[in-house]
């Protein structure tokens, strides 16, 4: 194995960055599901969410998976009137859904001219609907905060919202969100893990070498052998290939996450749900189908959070490779004092389609 730190380098100076506050986030709770009250009741204590910043939806469906009607009378017009009522348009910033609230919304339509796409991922265009404008189902919205990392993200120059969940297996899962979010700011510690599946110039490989390139160079670890690496100590960041490394063959990584860490990876299905898998199940391959869990081989989202990571990204569908979070935008905003919530969406370039973000949007480090 071959394993180095990089050098670190340059980067362009950032601006003065807004502190944002519970006041700012807009918490969406279904109050169907008791797990999803007892979340809501949680964070609201945690953060100082007020109340008028909780959105109160009566889902009754308990699938993952919504059609379009279902999304748009249930979720969407629904969150747009607590919006309107409380006179939160402005003022909020980042939406905040949990578990209990759909994941999915079915469609017609394949590849980049789908229709079916992330709840959170179609949220985050609600304050331009609001405004007046409209957008087509199919394939991605360009995200216009992408890589603007020396931007305050204001709705007057980027007019959406930044949606992030908090979901997990159980509560005791988003209770550890929450809590290592809360403990995260002050880490002055901690290495950045970036593992490439193989030392070739693939895109995904470059952009990894690219985010270490931008970090300080003693806290970067960064393996471009053939190993997967596991049982890392003081993680603060992690981005690799998840189950499409070949060489990849358990579902968890042993790692030890410090509060505030954040994962991603490039997985087409990582958050295709969040109900738990038989514990003896593992990661496996696409021809074999009697090893998939939930209509998949591949790695969960959830199983970051699980064992102790803060924040993690995944995909509902298959969002193709350009349209995963590039971590060389995501890890060097958040290590300069980026929150969660727009230091992901600094590194995802569509909005409308596959992408989930879990995690509290105020977290950070700084």
């Amino acid at each position: 194995m071959r394993r180095y730190t990089v050098a670190l380098g340059l980067l362009a100076g950032y601006s003065t960055l807004l502190a944002q506050s519970g006041e700012n986030v807009l918490l969406v709770v279904n109050r169907a599901d008791p797990l999803a009250r007892r979340i809501a009741d949680y964070y609201i204590h945690k953060r100082g969410i007020p109340l008028k910043n909780v959105c109160k939806l009566d889902i009754l469906e308990e699938d993952e998976e919504i059609s379009w009607d279902t999304y748009v009378e249930e979720v969407e017009r629904p969150i747009a009137r607590c919006l309107t009522k409380a006179d939160l348009r402005e003022q909020v910033l980042y939406i905040v859904t949990t578990m209990g609230v759909p994941l999915k919304v079915s469609g017609p339509g394949t590849g980049l001219a789908a229709e079916y796409c992330a709840v959170d991922s179609e949220l985050t265009l609600l304050y331009s609907k609001m405004k007046g404008k409209s957008f087509p189902r199919a394939g991605i919205s360009p995200n216009p905060f992408y890589r603007q990392k020396d931007q305050p993200f204001t709705h007057a120059r980027f007019p959406i919202y930044l949606v992030t969940r908090l979901a997990g297996y159980d509560f005791d899962d988003v209770k550890g969100i929450i809590d290592r979010s809360l403990a995260a700011r002050g880490t002055a510690e901690g290495k950045f893990v970036f593992d490439l599946k193989s030392d070739d110039d693939a895109p995904g490989n470059n952009w990894l070498r690219t985010a270490a390139l931008a970090l300080p160079k003693e806290r970067v670890v960064m393996d471009e052998s053939a190993k997967v690496l596991t049982g890392e100590k003081d993680v603060i960041g992690y981005a690799g290939w998840g189950s499409n490394d070949p060489n990849r063959h358990q579902r968890n990584l042993g790692f030890q996450w410090l509060p505030g860490a954040l994962v991603t990876e490039y997985v087409s299905s990582d958050g295709r749900t969040f109900q738990r898998p038989p514990a003896g199940w593992t990661i496996g391959t696409w021809k074999d189908a009697a090893g998939w869990f939930a209509g998949s081989p591949q790695t969960l989202t959830a199983d970051y959070i699980h064992e102790g990571a803060t924040g993690c990204s995944g995909h509902v569908y298959e969002p193709y490779l350009d349209l995963t979070p590039h971590p060389d935008q995501l890890f060097p905003a958040y290590f300069h004092g980026r929150n969660l919530a727009e230091s992901y969406y600094l590194a995802i370039p569509g909005l409308s389609w596959q992408n989930i973000v879990v995690g509290d949007p105020l977290c950070k480090l700084r």
